[in-house]
C-alpha cells in the first residue's frame, strides 16, 4: 500500500487520538500538525519528537508533501479550512459536524467532486461494534420495521462556545440514524433554552420520516448524571444500546406487539408478544483507529466512504432544520 501524508490541524481534545492512531496505521505518516495554542503545540511535539509542530494551518494546507488534512479544529473554522485543503488538491477528514450550515457544505460536497478527492466526516459511533451490529440486525430484517429511534445524550459540561448542545451532541445521535433507518425524513421539530451562555445547553429534537417512523433526541449540558442509552423498537424486536456499560452494552429484546382487527373498529385487539431478551457478541475495536483506516482505503481506491461529504451533509441539513424550529420555539420544519 502506498504511504498516504497527513497534515492535523488541531491538537486540542480529539486532535490528540487522531495523531496517535495515524501515526500507528499502516501506509499512513502525520507530516505535520497544526495548532494556534502554544501551550498545545508543547505538548504535540513532547508526544511526537520526529513530527513537525506549526502555528499556521495554510502551511499545511500549502505543502505539495502532504496529500491529506484532518481537520480537528472548531466547528465555524471546518468551512474555510476544508475549502482551502479541496482546492490545494488534499483528501479531507474533518470533525463533526461537517460545517456550519448547509450552503457550507454542498460547496464542498461539489468542490470534492470536480476535483476527485475524498471527503469523510468524522462519524466515529458508525464504527463501534454496537452500531454495526445494529445496522446488521437491521439488514437481516431481525427487527422488522422500524418503529422508532429514541436516544439520551446527556451529562454535565463540556460547556463549547462556539456552537450549542444540539450541534455538539445530536451530531453521533443523527449520523447513527442516518446510517441505520436509511430513509430520508421529512420533518424536525426541535426546542431548547440557554441558561448560561446564550447558546441552548438543554435540547430536544423530534425527527419525522416516512410510514409513520419517529426518531427523538435529547440532548443536555445541565444533567447531574451522564447518560448515553438509544432504544430502537422494531415490528419484530426492540433493542437497548448503553454505551457507558462495560459488558452487554447492547441487549435486544425478542417484544413486540401484534394488533388483530376484524371489521369493526372496536374490535381492534392488540396483544403484547414477550420473549426472550440476549445480549449479542460485539467486536472489540477502537472506532477511530477503524474510521482511519477505511478513509486510508477509500484515498487510495478512490471509493467514497459511506460517512462521506454527503453523509455529512444530510446530518447538517437537519441541525439546521432543527436550529430554524427551535428560533420558532418549535414548529414544524420540513426538509
Amino acid at each position: 500500500m502506498q504511504t498516504v501524508n497527513f497534515g492535523v490541524i488541531g491538537y486540542g481534545y480529539w486532535g490528540p487520538n487522531i495523531v496517535r492512531n495515524l501515526t500507528s496505521i499502516d501506509g499512513s505518516r502525520v507530516a505535520a500538525i497544526a495548532e494556534i495554542s502554544a501551550a498545545s503545540r508543547q505538548r504535540a511535539q513532547h508526544a511526537h519528537p520526529s513530527i513537525e509542530v506549526t502555528a499556521d494551518a495554510m502551511e499545511l494546507i500549502r505543502r505539495t508533501d502532504i496529500d491529506a488534512i484532518a481537520v480537528v479544529s472548531p466547528v465555524w473554522t471546518h468551512y474555510e479550512l476544508a475549502r482551502a485543503a479541496l482546492l490545494n488538491g488534499k483528501h479531507v477528514f474533518v470533525e463533526k459536524p461537517l460545517t456550519s450550515n448547509v450552503a457550507q457544505g454542498e460547496e464542498l460536497v461539489e468542490l470534492a467532486r470536480k476535483k476527485n478527492l475524498r471527503i469523510m466526516v468524522d462519524h466515529t459511533f458508525l464504527f463501534t461494534g454496537a452500531v454495526r451490529k445494529i445496522r446488521q440486525m437491521v439488514d437481516e430484517g431481525a427487527l422488522g420495521k422500524l418503529y422508532y429511534y429514541d436516544s439520551t445524550r446527556v451529562n454535565l459540561g463540556l460547556f463549547q462556545h462556539d456552537v450549542n448542545v444540539l450541534w455538539d451532541l445530536a451530531p453521533h445521535d443523527l449520523s447513527i440514524m442516518d446510517y441505520i433507518i436509511r430513509t430520508s425524513p421529512e420533518a424536525v421539530v426541535a426546542t431548547g433554552q440557554s441558561h448560561f451562555s446564550g447558546l441552548e445547553d438543554v435540547a430536544y429534537m423530534t425527527i419525522y420520516f416516512p410510514e409513520n417512523a419517529i426518531a427523538h433526541i435529547n440532548v443536555n449540558w445541565l444533567s447531574p448524571v451522564k447518560v448515553r442509552t438509544t432504544l430502537i423498537g422494531g415490528e419484530k424486536r426492540m433493542l437497548v444500546w448503553n454505551d457507558l456499560e462495560a459488558d452487554e452494552k447492547l441487549k435486544v429484546y425478542d417484544k413486540g406487539v401484534q394488533i388483530n382487527n376484524s371489521e369493526g373498529v372496536y374490535d381492534l385487539l392488540v396483544h403484547y408478544r414477550s420473549g426472550d431478551m440476549w445480549s449479542p457478541h460485539l467486536e472489540q475495536v477502537e472506532a477511530l483507529r477503524l474510521e482511519l483506516s477505511y478513509f486510508l482505503e477509500c484515498i487510495v481506491s478512490g471509493e467514497d466512504a459511506f460517512n462521506d461529504g454527503c453523509a455529512g451533509l444530510r446530518v447538517v441539513r437537519m441541525l439546521e432544520a432543527a436550529s430554524e424550529s427551535m428560533s420558532k420555539r418549535g414548529s414544524l420544519v420540513y426538509l
